[in-house]
């Protein structure tokens, strides 16, 4: 008995996305050395084995090939020119989003083939999320408050009813002094940031006096105690540590002792990876500083090109909805989460402050009027 052509169409839509994301990661793969490519490539092969599957299924309405719808399409154009966080932070939502766990027609072994391969790129795109954190953190702040608080300036001065020109300056003074706020509050948090990790991080000149340890008392076993280990585990490594310097130090002609930051005191949770999870104190200001001008010029744009009135303020908060819903847009997809959702949340956010300032604005211009 043939299948339903319903059974038909599914099939040949998982056919195409199967097809689709095994392009996308043999693409990434290409572009990646070692054991990164070679971890994309094997996630490739593995779409190709569940695209076998519904071709088995399928038989001659296999053919002709079919496409893959435009979500897909945009992932592998993107895939091709980006190759980055963007593309694997999709890719993770693409794989927890598979319907094989409630479809009678895939395997359970395919159901959790994309379980496991959500996770698999989970961990690539975590690293690079990482290296990301601090600039990226600084560089949506930045835009998402110019955005808001020169929209909500903007539209508070007209809700006085001062004149556009009023309102013009007002945008540049709050454009000006926004970013230059937003740059210092940046360097300093992240300056002291940088402070606090920093002095949580083993002293290079406690080295000096490991040979002269107590090998009885040993208060080498309470740093590894204080980094976490157990008390034998403790005391099993630091009796190690200290009978390898004491070695060297006997030497005739040793080499020189292994540093202590690097290979003898464990670095704090959180610190032990290569990636910088704070990210440079100038650049995350200089961040802050371009992107909250740029998001704070978007509501004075109409009023730089000559619009005055509310044709002007209407213009305003169209520019300013679409920037918000791209940044958050952006920001779901780096997180995994759902770029709609975000999307619309950052819509709600920068509007309602829009709105209450507004508001306020109405209120002085009547007591003041």
């Amino acid at each position: 008995m043939p299948p339903a052509a319903r059974d038909v169409r599914r099939w040949r839509q998982y056919l195409a996305a199967e097809r689709a994301e095994a392009l996308v990661y043999r693409d990434l793969g290409r572009r990646k050395p070692g054991a990164y490519g070679e971890i994309l490539r094997t996630l490739a092969e593995a779409e190709d084995r569940h695209a076998s599957h519904w071709i088995e299924l399928l038989g001659n309405a296999a053919q002709p090939e079919p496409r893959p719808s435009i979500g897909t399409k945009a992932l592998g154009f993107f895939a091709k020119r980006f190759g980055s966080v963007f593309i694997l932070a999709m890719m993770q939502r693409a794989e927890g989003r598979s319907p094989y766990e409630t479809d009678a027609d895939a395997t359970e072994a395919m159901a959790a083939d994309e379980r496991v391969h959500g996770e698999v790129v989970r961990a690539l795109a975590s690293e690079q999320r990482l290296r990301l954190a601090g600039g990226f953190r600084a560089a949506v702040f930045g835009m998402n408050d110019g955005l808001v608080t020169n929209l909500s300036l903007v539209l508070g001065i007209v809700g006085t009813g001062l004149a556009s020109d009023a309102v013009l300056l007002t945008g540049i003074a709050g454009l000006i002094a926004g970013a230059l706020s937003m740059a210092a509050g940046e360097f300093v948090s992240v300056s002291s940031q940088r402070e606090l990790i920093d002095s949580s991080k083993p002293d290079p000149t406690t080295e000096d006096a490991l040979g002269d340890l107590d090998l009885g008392a040993n208060e080498l076993a309470l740093v590894y105690r204080a980094r976490g280990l157990s008390e034998p585990d403790a005391a099993a490594k630091a009796m190690a540590v200290l009978a390898h310097f004491r070695d060297r130090r006997g030497a005739a002609h040793g080499d020189e002792a292994v540093p202590l930051t690097t290979s003898v005191l464990p670095l704090p949770a959180g610190l032990e990876g290569e990636h910088d999870p704070v990210g440079s104190a100038w650049g995350a200001a200089l961040s802050s500083f371009l992107c909250f001008a740029a998001g704070a010029f978007l509501p004075i744009l109409p009023y730089v090109c000559g619009a005055t009135g509310w044709l002007a303020a209407g213009l305003a908060i169209g520019i300013v909805g679409i920037a918000l819903l791209i940044t958050g847009a952006i920001t779901g997809v780096l997180s995994g989460a759902s770029p709609g959702l975000r999307a619309l949340r950052q819509l709600g956010i920068g509007y309602g402050a829009a709105l209450i300032t507004y508001l306020l604005g109405l209120a002085f211009g009547g007591i003041l009027g």
